[in-house]
C-alpha cells in the first residue's frame, strides 16, 4: 500500500495536492494530497484531531467560518480551482458540504429547509427535480415536510441535512461524520442511501469514524494522523491491514495483544 494515491488520466474529480491549513499559529494540515475520481466513494480515516474536519472545510471554502486558512497546496474539482474561492462559489461548481452534527435550521419546517437548500439550484425545475429525488430518498421528510426541524428525531435530522444538500443538485457531495451519535440500525440506513446518492452518479468524499462502514463503502480510501496522510491504498487493502484493524477496527492480532504491542502507522509515512 502507497501513501499516494492513483491518479488516473483524465479524471475530472477533486484533486488535492500538498494542501496546507492553519488556524492562527497552528498548523491543522501538511502536504496533503488526496485525489477523488468521478462518480467514485472515497473515505478519509483517523481519530479526533486528525485534520479530517478541516479537509472538508478547505474543500468547501468554508475554513473563513473557523478562522482558518490555505497556507499552501491546491485544490480543484473538474479542473477548476476551489482553494481560495468563496463557499457559493464552490456551491455554484458543484460541490456541497453536509457539515458534522447535522446543522439544520431547527426553528424552520422541513420543507423550508429543503427550500434554503435549493436556493443554489440552477432554476425551478430543477429544484423540483431535486427535491422529487430527496423525498424518493427519505420518504419521511414528505410525511414531516410541515414540521419543525428541531422535533424531528437524529437520524431523521440527518435526512433533512443530506437532503437540503442534495437540493442543490451536487456533482460532489462532502459528508463529515453521517452517523455520528446514531443507532445502529439508522447508521446502516444513511449508508445504504449513501451507496444510493452515488449509484446515481454523486460523487462522495466521506469523512468517517466508523472505519468499517468507510471501508465497505469506499473504493479508495485515506488515513490521516496529525494532519498528514499517513496511509492510502484500495479500501479493501485497508480494511484487511493489521495496522488499520487494530487502530480503527478494534481487532488486535493474539500474539501481539498479549505481548502489549502497539502499532505504529508512522512505518508507511512519507
Amino acid at each position: 500500500m502507497d501513501v499516494h494515491a492513483p491518479r488516473p488520466p483524465g479524471d475530472s474529480g477533486l484533486v488535492v495536492r500538498d494542501l496546507a491549513v492553519s488556524y492562527g499559529p497552528v498548523l491543522a494540515l501538511r502536504g496533503v494530497s488526496l485525489d477523488v475520481p468521478r462518480g467514485s466513494v472515497v473515505a478519509v480515516l483517523g481519530g479526533n484531531g486528525a485534520g479530517k474536519s478541516t479537509l472538508l472545510r478547505a474543500v468547501s471554502g468554508t475554513l473563513r467560518f473557523h478562522r482558518g486558512g490555505i497556507t499552501a497546496g491546491e485544490v480543484t474539482f473538474g479542473g477548476k480551482r476551489l482553494s481560495g474561492a468563496t463557499t457559493s462559489a464552490v456551491v455554484a461548481g458543484g460541490v456541497v458540504q453536509v457539515p458534522e452534527g447535522r446543522r439544520i435550521f431547527a426553528r424552520m419546517t422541513v420543507e423550508e429547509n429543503l427550500r434554503a437548500g435549493a436556493l443554489g439550484a440552477p432554476g425551478r425545475r430543477s429544484a423540483a427535480k431535486a427535491k422529487e429525488r430527496v423525498l424518493t430518498l427519505f420518504p419521511v421528510l414528505a410525511e414531516r415536510a410541515g414540521q419543525r426541524a428541531g422535533l424531528l428525531s437524529g437520524g431523521e435530522q440527518q435526512m433533512l441535512a443530506i437532503g437540503r444538500a442534495l437540493m442543490a443538485r451536487p456533482r460532489m457531495l462532502l459528508l463529515d461524520e453521517p452517523t455520528l451519535g446514531l443507532a445502529p440500525m439508522m447508521a446502516s440506513r444513511i449508508a445504504d442511501t449513501v451507496r444510493e446518492i452515488n449509484a446515481g452518479g454523486t460523487t462522495v468524499l466521506l469523512v468517517e469514524q466508523n472505519a468499517a462502514m468507510a471501508l465497505s463503502l469506499a473504493s479508495h480510501a485515506y488515513v490521516l494522523e496529525v494532519g498528514e496522510v499517513v496511509l492510502s491504498g484500495p479500501a479493501a487493502e485497508l480494511a484487511t491491514s493489521d495496522e488499520v484493524r487494530r487502530r480503527y477496527l478494534g481487532i488486535e492480532d493474539a500474539p501481539e495483544a498479549a505481548a502489549g504491542a502497539r502499532p505504529v502507522l508512522a512505518r508507511w509515512s512519507t
